[in-house]
């Protein structure tokens, strides 16, 4: 598998850093997971064509997660790319439908799809999720950051796994998600010492890495706060693993 970090910031503005997003390269189409303002140009700096696309996970609703979804389904309404589309799916916790419905409603019908073109997938993880998907598997759990928050494991036919947290906080659940991966995204907002409830510092995306005994350890997300410290030493009192500070475009190898 192939994944490219389209934004490794968060809702504070950066000429360097985008919000989150994250895509995953495979046999097929494109998968991408959260979409975070100015996702659809990062793709087309990635070489990726947004009409490709044939899933969209969510991880939360927070805006610095799902704003370009405005703009994709607005762009994606335009009569010359509809025509040409294939069906996609757009998926993520309970609530996904009714904020997809609000967005559509917020902008007088300027993001209405045609219902074969567009389907919208909600999460069960009242219980762990598992879904198989024709090229990946699927495991999605909740964590702590807002009530919807869920994070994702992908597994590929050659049993190679990736996580990716979405937002949280530290958390049983993320540690038992990300256990023996081989590849484990984390985000990480806050200096330590400045801990934030809901989210991570780089010392306690350490411990998740460690407790879970990932084999590599990818950084996003990152306030300015954070940014003016040194992450990786803070990191490096937890987990001894490779680690990898992310970036946006930045391309990895599962």
């Amino acid at each position: 598998m192939e994944l490219i970090l389209l934004g490794s910031g968060t809702g504070i503005p950066l000429n360097y850093r985008a919000s989150p997003s994250l895509v995953l390269v495979k046999s097929g189409d494109p998968v991408v997971f959260d979409m975070g303002p100015g996702s659809l140009r990062q793709l087309t700096k990635a070489g990726i064509n947004f009409e490709q696309i044939e899933r969209i996970f969510i991880t939360h609703f927070h805006p610095d997660h799902t704003a370009d979804l405005i703009h994709f389904l607005f762009a994606t309404r335009n009569p010359y790319i509809l025509k040409r589309r294939r069906p996609f799916v757009i998926a993520g916790p309970a609530g996904t439908k009714k904020l997809i419905s609000r967005l559509q409603d917020s902008y007088a019908d300027c993001l209405s799809l045609p219902s074969e073109i567009m389907t919208i997938e909600e999460i069960d993880v009242s219980e762990k999720a598992v879904k198989d998907y024709p090229d990946f598997e699927l495991t999605a759990c909740p964590v702590m950051h807002a009530p919807e928050s869920i994070a994702y494991r992908i597994k590929d036919k050659s049993g190679k796994s990736f996580v990716y947290s979405g937002d949280t906080g530290f958390c049983e659940e993320i540690v038992n998600l990300a256990k023996g991966t081989d590849l484990l995204i984390l985000e990480c907002s806050f200096p330590d010492g400045n801990q934030t409830e809901g989210h991570l510092t780089p010392f306690e995306a350490g411990q998740v890495a460690s407790l879970a005994d990932a084999k590599k350890l990818v950084l996003t997300h990152f306030y300015p706060e954070c940014l003016r410290t040194d992450i990786t030493s803070q990191c490096r009192r937890a987990y001894e693993g490779e680690l990898i500070l992310g970036s946006d475009l930045l391309h990895i190898s599962v």
